[in-house]
């Protein structure tokens, strides 16, 4: 297998070929250009091929080198994007936070504003990763999810209680309140997640208080739920979390007289001591916070 020459080497035949000048490729990269030069020199001698030609007071690329240049453009571009990358996990406000996509879109995304203004230095980084199942400061801070993660070295907490309530577009909340309750369903469908078909807590709602409704739609993310129940598709049982967010900017209105049952706690985690960063615990504490608002019933503050 043939070496791979060094990464210096490279460096400054990438220059000397884009500018096809060795004394330019020389004050671009701050070397003299005897010494561009020598590495050119030594560039060949290791690939056994000219790279280059001279014509006046520059030089062109032979065919070797040609080739050789874009195979090096393109490991310098996808180098320097990584190193771009790298520098993005750097920023001192990142805090790299695993929370569930529909609890993520409908309860925390409407909350961002409100964090980025007590915590301005803060670049949340948000996943729905749910395979990332290790809180190690380093991939990830603090998780959001349905269980305690039961990793040694963790501090895990109740955080949210949900609920699931039936809503539906406020437009649509206000023509059903002009007709008998018993009369709704011949003026709307019911729009639903799969999962709660066959839910033991849910399902029993779908054949008991929803029967009458006629089934407009079966999706299989509450989110999808959540924006045909935007669209005036029809009512639809979603976790309040999920449509808090939607609720508060009056959207959407949760349906006075029918179903609303106990959802599942939500669990927050860190570790237990001395976050990497303070502003990781920062983050955490606001979260806390707003938590035991949405626990209270009242929303959240501005």
């Amino acid at each position: 297998m043939q070496r791979v020459p060094s990464l210096k080497l490279l460096m400054g035949f990438e220059a000397a070929a884009r500018l096809g000048n060795f004394s330019r490729a020389a004050d671009e990269l701050h070397l003299s250009q005897s010494a561009i030069s020598h590495q050119i020199q030594q560039l060949e001698e290791q690939l056994g091929q000219p790279l280059f030609r001279r014509i006046g007071r520059g030089v062109e690329l032979t065919v070797a080198g040609e080739v050789l240049q874009r195979s090096v453009q393109r490991s310098m571009e996808t180098l320097r994007s990584g190193l771009g990358r790298i520098a993005t996990y750097l920023d001192p406000g990142l805090v790299v936070l695993v929370c569930p996509a529909p609890l993520l879109h409908g309860w925390l995304q409407p909350r961002l504003d409100q964090l980025q203004q007590v915590l301005p230095d803060l670049c949340p980084l948000l996943s729905t990763d749910e395979s990332a199942r290790y809180v190690d400061e380093i991939d990830v801070d603090l998780t959001i999810g349905a269980r305690p993660m039961q990793q040694a070295g963790l501090l895990e907490l109740p955080f949210l209680q949900d609920e699931w309530v039936t809503v539906c577009a406020t437009a649509l909340a206000a023509k059903l309140d002009r007709v008998p309750r018993a009369k709704h369903h011949l003026h709307t469908g019911l729009i639903c997640l799969e999962e709660n078909l066959t839910s033991e807590s849910t399902a029993p709602i779908f054949r008991a208080q929803l029967s009458a409704f006629r089934m407009s739609a079966i999706y299989d993310d509450q989110r999808l739920v959540l924006d045909a129940a935007l669209r005036g598709r029809g009512i639809a049982c979603l976790s309040r979390l999920v449509a808090q967010g939607s609720i508060d900017e009056d959207a959407l209105t949760i349906l006075d007289d029918y179903p609303r049952l106990p959802g599942m706690t939500w669990w927050i985690s860190r570790v237990s001591g001395p976050s990497r960063s303070p502003i990781v615990e920062q983050m955490f504490e606001w979260l806390l916070a707003q938590g035991q608002e949405g626990n209270s019933g009242r929303g959240p503050e501005a």
